[in-house]
């Protein structure tokens, strides 16, 4: 076992070259987030603007479906690379990538098959849907896990590049599923173009994913992976959850208006779902050079997403009708109605995220892994709570409560380990 070190946690840079190199890699990594958020938001209007909020609807469930599965991949094989393996030479790097890839591969695959055997029982418009989604499904997981493997070799720009790449193949799938005017259609040309991505990223990084090998990385980082599993399980479940029961009580239709509110505020969704490429890292870097910062450095971070989410969601709430039927068709006259508490709910997990960024950099895994499971519940009983009891609207108030008090326990569990920690200093983190 031995020490993880860079330039930055020995100190001997100047500080006027660590605050370069700070930009520089928050450039990227908002770089590649804006690409990735650019990519969604076109994907989602494009489909809702073809398919209409009930067949949007079923392509919604596609898409939180994936959004589990993501974070299924995340916790077992990318953010255990993140964690150990950054910053590493670059011998140890391709040996751990060629186990996480191929774990992300593995996953991919099993759950797909899933997938494939549920798509004809479920039947209707849905059970194609998810057959295609299991098809891509290990496209789709490889194409997320050279994200993360080039950020964690300090190669922002690679996985820019990459999510460009996935950009300019959606551009002609995307067409030939206009076509076809089908939900399978466009669950398939998204997943193909990702597919597409995933070749490319072994080109980059002259790495081929082993998936023989997923199964000694499991056993390798089963300390960390678990745990991580079930944190980034828990909340995308909860949204499946709240999606899935939502459609049982105000139908399909609701789902896409929901997700149609949501893509109005795509950018900052997008950038929450991938801030631990950049934030843990920067608040475990403050953590090392000035502990007494890091809960001024987190307030900063959630408190700035946070205003940031309401001068958008105020903005979109300022929309006229006419462009907001131009940019969402059919789906903008039910999405309109839930702007103000997508809003207020983007802008309470926006500011939670600020904690949440100091939970990792001290390791508090308990703690964390408590405040993750809080939110969860929280969110399916505030979304079918307000669902059975107002519909649509009455859902979407209800996730908004539950996420802004979700961030209030964030940060009473930041301030506590932040207690912990000025009593008993944390040991160096080291890799394998």
């Amino acid at each position: 076992m031995t020490p993880v070190s860079t330039g930055e946690e020995r100190a001997t840079a100047p500080a006027g070259s660590a605050r370069r190199a700070l930009a520089g890699r928050l450039s990227w990594g908002l770089a590649d987030q804006a690409a990735s958020s650019i990519s969604n938001f076109v994907v989602g209007v494009y489909v809702a603007r073809s398919l209409g909020v009930s067949a949007f609807g079923v392509f919604s469930l596609a898409w939180v479906t994936y959004g589990v599965v993501l974070n299924v991949s995340r916790g077992l094989a990318t953010d255990p690379l993140v964690v150990r393996f950054s910053g590493v030479p670059d011998a140890s790097w391709r040996g751990a990538v060629v186990r996480s890839t191929g774990t992300a591969l593995g996953v991919g695959a099993a759950i797909g098959a899933a997938c494939l055997a549920a798509g004809p029982a479920l039947g209707g418009r849905v059970g194609p849907a998810f057959v295609c989604l299991g098809v891509t499904l290990p496209g789709l997981l490889l194409q997320d896990a050279w994200r993360f493997a080039f950020f964690a070799a300090g190669a922002g720009r690679k996985a820019f590049v990459n999510d460009l790449v996935w950009g300019v193949a959606l551009v002609p799938a995307m067409v030939v599923a206009a076509r076809a005017g089908t939900v399978a259609a466009f669950v398939l040309a998204w997943g193909a173009s990702a597919a597409v991505a995933a070749a490319y990223g072994c080109l980059q990084s002259g790495v081929r994913p082993g998936p023989a090998r997923a199964r000694g990385w499991l056993r390798e980082q089963r300390d960390l992976g678990y745990r991580y599993l079930v944190e980034n399980v828990s909340l995308s479940g909860a949204s499946q959850l709240r999606a899935y029961g939502l459609g049982a009580l105000a139908g399909v239709g609701a789902v896409g208006a929901v997700r149609g509110a949501e893509l109005l505020m795509g950018p900052f969704l997008a950038v929450l779902m991938g801030l631990s490429l950049v934030t843990v890292p920067e608040a475990a870097r403050v953590l090392r050079r000035a502990p007494h910062r890091l809960r001024s450095f987190c307030l900063l971070l959630g408190g700035g997403q946070a205003a940031a989410a309401l001068l958008w969601g105020g903005a979109v709430l300022l929309l006229p009708d006419r462009l907001g039927a131009l940019v969402l068709g059919d789906v903008w006259h039910s999405a309109s109605r839930l702007i103000v508490p997508i809003t207020l709910g983007v802008a309470g997990a926006g500011l939670g995220t600020g904690a949440a960024a100091g939970l990792r950099a001290l390791g508090a895994a308990r703690r964390s892994l408590r405040c993750q499971l809080f939110a969860s519940v929280c969110y399916v009983g505030g979304g079918l709570g307000g669902a059975a009891g107002a519909g649509t609207v009455g859902s979407a108030w209800g996730v908004a409560a539950a996420t802004v008090s979700g961030s209030a326990v964030w940060w009473l569990q930041l301030r506590s380990a932040l207690g912990e920690h000025r009593r008993t200093p944390l040991p160096e983190v080291r890799t394998a």
